[in-house]
């Protein structure tokens, strides 16, 4: 009963960003059912569900959309849908015969939302690319990064999912809202450059009033200052710390016993690398785990860096159950959370056409139809 729950979405099965916006919107409460490839059914055991949780909370129907009638089943479900989804190159979905004007023409409240890398149109909008690629062009890649040092991709986080997959949901959620006052759907175009333009927003800001250099490792919160970074502990863990405001400041000194000694302004630019050092000889005197007993829970704005594993272990993530175990396998819970209409996970990730015949059915056909596009081979 997530605060979704009534809206039905239809998914054209793609990969990574995709499939993180059915989820967000899915994790929600939407029924979102998912569209596969016929090709791509293999009658495997629903017992042993994929371990993919990008997958959950979702029903799966095969449909061959290269014939006819596969395509005209998935204008059915387009009738009864609010959104459909998809991330394929521009133009591929018209060519399949599922673009918006065919979809908007048999529901003029759907709400179409696509997402591509580089956007609907642009000189590179039918490029091949990837998350490395769409964050390179938005600016977002070249600042993160040590001094000196190449730019380090984060994951595909920025891109994929920050940018794009979340982008999508926030995208659809909106024009959502406003069907519900107009009556009228429309089309959705969430690109990935343009999703991890808008997560730098603060960075331009920055830049315009002259507290941002154009210099990668050099800045406050790019690894540039020496209360604002990671250090090695003694033990070769790491320790994260963000003491930006002065009060915070004084408490890292205190607790690393820095305060006793002649260190220049906290933002002197022009020590922040001598002092860093300093600051990193400090933390490699002790074990990650002694860090944590001094500083965990204090106003330094201190955290040990974990690995995803260590993760689910925090005290902290497991008494908010950030992370939850379905189908066997960890992963993080729905987010945000709400005080009424609760998200939850109420299904695992389902193989490709496990439920084509019951969500058929339910989406309105009838048995008959059903037999006979399965014998057509229009869907599997």
């Amino acid at each position: 009963m997530g605060p979704l729950d009534g809206i039905k979405v239809i998914e054209i099965a793609g990969i990574g960003p995709g499939p993180f916006a059915g989820m967000m919107l899915s994790d929600m409460g939407a029924e979102v059912l998912r569209v596969d490839r016929a090709d791509r059914v293999r009658g495997a055991d629903p017992a042993s569900p994929p371990r993919d949780p990008l997958a959950r909370n979702r029903r799966s129907v095969g449909v061959d959309l290269k014939k006819p009638e596969g395509v005209e089943t998935v204008l059915r479900l387009v009738e009864k849908a609010d959104v459909i989804i998809e991330g394929f190159r521009p133009g591929v979905m018209e060519r399949l015969g599922l673009g918006p004007d065919v979809c908007l023409a048999r529901n003029p409240r759907i709400v179409y939302g696509r997402m591509t890398g580089w956007g609907q149109e642009g000189p590179l909008a039918h490029a091949a690319g990837h998350d490395i690629n769409y964050i390179s062009i938005a600016g977002a890649l070249g600042p993160i990064g040590r001094k000196g040092e190449a730019p380090v991709p984060p994951l595909n986080l920025v891109g994929d999912f920050g940018g794009g997959g979340m982008l999508l949901a926030y995208g659809v959620t909106c024009a959502l809202v406003e069907a519900g006052r107009s009556g009228q759907g429309q089309v959705v175009d969430a690109a990935m450059v343009d999703g991890a333009a808008a997560l730098m927003a603060m960075m331009h800001g920055f830049l315009a009033m002259g507290m941002w250099q154009d210099e990668r490792g050099t800045n406050m919160l790019d690894t540039g200052a020496h209360f604002y970074d990671v250090f090695e502990t003694a033990d070769g863990e790491y320790v994260s710390i963000g003491s930006i405001e002065p009060q915070f400041y004084a408490q890292l000194l205190k607790l690393t016993g820095l305060d006793a000694e002649d260190l220049p302004n906290q933002m002197d630019r022009t020590r922040w690398e001598a002092t860093k050092k300093r600051v990193a000889e400090v933390f490699k005197t002790k074990t990650r785990e002694e860090w944590c007993k001094i500083m965990e829970g204090t106003d330094v704005c201190f955290a040990p860096v974990l690995s995803m594993k260590e993760a689910y272990e925090h005290p902290h993530n497991v008494e908010r159950n950030t992370f939850i175990e379905v189908a066997g396998v960890k992963q993080p819970g729905p987010a945000p959370r709400f005080s009424r209409t609760v998200p939850e996970v109420v299904r695992p990730p389902a193989h490709a056409g496990q439920h084509t015949d019951e969500a058929l059915a339910d989406w309105g056909f009838s048995g008959d139809e059903i037999g006979k596009l399965r014998a057509d081979g229009a869907v599997a």
